[in-house]
């Protein structure tokens, strides 16, 4: 089990009453809180600007822009495929009913690319979309992360959403595999990349096909799934405005027999095969099985884990429950999300939901969330948010973050 710990900032002027360990004391360093080093960033515009006075290196000058960097969301997009399903279409495939599907999942739609969707193009449009919120040109991007475990290429996808944007400058681009959890790695990675790296725009989309997985005969988990893409710009800033306080990751591999997709082997041409006189060569190619899935069992590690990871977040981040304004989670399932919130004491007006809509989408889940609920005015600039993520692998991540 993989368990990494969550790294906090200095907090903007809004939060500093509630945390006493942000006073105007502290000067440029590091720190530690609950036995776990972690990078803590105490550096404050006067002592920037002494060290530039004195004459400091190029390199000190340097490590000081990087340290004193911080990070905040400030564009969001979202894509959906044009066909819709309903509970009732499914009726005509599987037994099953709108009824019995939305007492046990609260979904009633979902999206599924057919035609001349194609999952890039869905990434594409979300990047389009938080660019635009941000106002920012798709040259002056940096960096792409595409999270998500269905490419459209063996090789990854985050390439050539970076050709359909435009980006003239060639900026690194790259996907990130990690289910259902994988759009909060993503913003962890992009965080990191800005804070350490010296990037300034990053874009994380996550975006799943998983319809392509799905065995449609199967009511018990075909009835879950849909298609989608949703992504966000986050942007370099002054420590002060930083906009990610604190995060909790996990994997545990032995969860894996309770959600999957595996490879299995073609059947070797028969042509071939005759001529072939040593054992095992050529290898057969292999394709991917339907997705694979414990209901139970994902369930009862959902809201155990989940209330967990949110909990140790926050406590990364010295914040507590009732200084969040939402809590926004993978949308895999109504009862789920419900208890959870219950779990963690969150009042359902507080909880962003939209999964009757669009049904389990995977890594694009949180971000197509975020994105509805922003455009509606519902998440406004300084609101704080819980985000948790959680699927294959198993995975689960959860993320304390401020919108704007």
């Amino acid at each position: 089990m993989v368990n990494t710990s969550g790294l906090f900032a200095t907090s903007a002027p809004s939060l500093r009453t509630r945390h006493s360990f942000l006073g105007g004391n502290f000067r440029c360093g590091f720190g530690s809180y609950g036995g776990v080093a972690n990078k803590v960033i105490f550096c404050s515009a006067s002592t920037r600007a002494e060290m530039v006075s004195s004459g400091a290196s190029p390199s000190q000058s340097r490590m000081l822009r990087l340290v004193s960097r911080g990070c905040k969301l400030v564009g969001c997009g979202s894509g959906v495929p044009s066909l819709q399903i309903s509970n009732d279409d499914l009726a005509k495939w599987v037994d099953t009913n709108d009824e019995w599907i939305s007492a046990r999942t609260g979904i009633r739609n979902r999206r599924v690319i057919a035609g001349k969707d194609s999952l890039i193009g869905l990434a594409a449009e979300a990047a389009r979309g938080a660019l635009q919120m941000a106002q920012v040109d798709p040259d002056d991007v940096d960096l792409i992360l595409m999270c998500t475990s269905t490419p459209e290429d063996l090789f990854g996808s985050a390439s050539q959403i970076q050709k359909a944007l435009g980006c003239k400058r060639h900026p690194l681009s790259y996907d990130i595999t990690a289910a259902c959890s994988g759009f909060l790695l993503g913003l962890v990675s992009a965080a990191c990349h800005i804070r350490g790296g010296g990037f300034s725009n990053v874009l994380v989309i996550g975006a799943d096909a998983i319809s392509r997985y799905v065995d449609w005969s199967d009511r018990s988990s075909c009835i879950l799934f849909g298609d989608g893409a949703g992504a966000v710009l986050l942007q370099a800033c002054d420590v002060e405005e930083d906009g990610l306080f604190g995060f909790d990751l996990h994997s545990d591999g032995d969860g894996r027999r309770h959600l999957n997709a595996g490879i299995k082997e073609k059947e070797m041409d028969q042509k071939l095969g005759s001529n072939v006189s040593l054992i095992g060569f050529p290898p057969k190619n292999v394709t991917y099985s339907c997705l694979q899935m414990n209901g139970k069992e994902v369930f009862r590690f959902a809201v155990r884990t989940v209330p967990q990871s949110i909990e140790a977040a926050l406590q990364k981040a010295r914040l507590s429950s009732s200084n969040i304004d939402w809590l926004l989670l993978h949308q895999a399932n109504q009862r789920i999300i419900d208890a959870v919130a219950t779990r963690l004491e969150f009042p359902s007006e507080r909880v962003i939901s939209n999964v009757a809509n669009y049904g389990n989408t995977s890594a694009a889940s949180i971000p197509l969330a975020l994105d509805e609920a922003v455009r509606s005015g519902r998440v406004e600039a300084g609101h704080l948010i819980a985000a948790s993520g959680f699927g294959a692998g198993l995975t689960w991540a959860s993320a304390i973050i401020r919108w704007g």
